[in-house]
């Protein structure tokens, strides 16, 4: 049904829309930001910062959390597209806190005999996460030195942002 209809829409008319919307946008993000964020379907990244299209690179996952590939993906925007700037936004009742990665990955090898080679990425806390997000992006030595990176938890009913403040080492 969900794709059927996805591709019915583009029959319609969606891909001219998409292709007179990103006419002569550039490839190059013009902002030099990476937005990094959940999945989840209500968040529209682009009405939630004003983006239009060619403005910033935006990753997606479930969680929005900070795995090997979002790294992979933010060095390669960082040294061959030229962005500068990350941004990490996680968001209140997300799906990842309600289950741990451990019940998860059992529910997985019951289903299918085998458990998943990789973590789910569960958390119980969206700013804990973003904090851990923001510290594992800082060390990252594949990221430009400097890079300017900020967390933020997205009300998902008001659509409000709080930033999150870093964590702080222990000295």
């Amino acid at each position: 049904m969900g794709n059927e209809d996805l591709l019915r829409r583009h029959a319609a008319g969606a891909g001219g829309r998409a292709a007179r919307s990103a006419a002569g946008a550039p490839g190059r993000p013009t902002l030099r930001t990476v937005v990094v964020t959940c999945m989840d379907a209500r968040i529209d990244v682009y009405t939630l910062f004003g983006l239009a299209p060619g403005e910033a690179h935006v990753l997606r996952n479930a969680g929005g959390i900070v795995t090997d590939d979002v790294v992979r993906s933010i060095a390669i925007s960082q040294r061959k597209l030229g962005t500068t700037d990350v941004l990490l936004v996680h968001h209140s009742g997300c799906g990842m806190a309600t289950f741990t990665d451990e019940e998860f990955s059992d529910e997985l090898a019951a289903e299918t005999g085998t458990r998943p080679p990789w973590r789910p990425g569960a958390f119980r806390d969206a700013a804990d996460d973003v904090r851990r997000g923001v510290a594992r992006l800082r060390g990252e030595p594949f990221l430009r030195d400097g890079t300017p990176i900020r967390g933020f938890v997205v009300d998902i009913t008001t659509f409000a942002l709080e930033e999150i403040s870093p964590a702080v080492e222990a000295g």
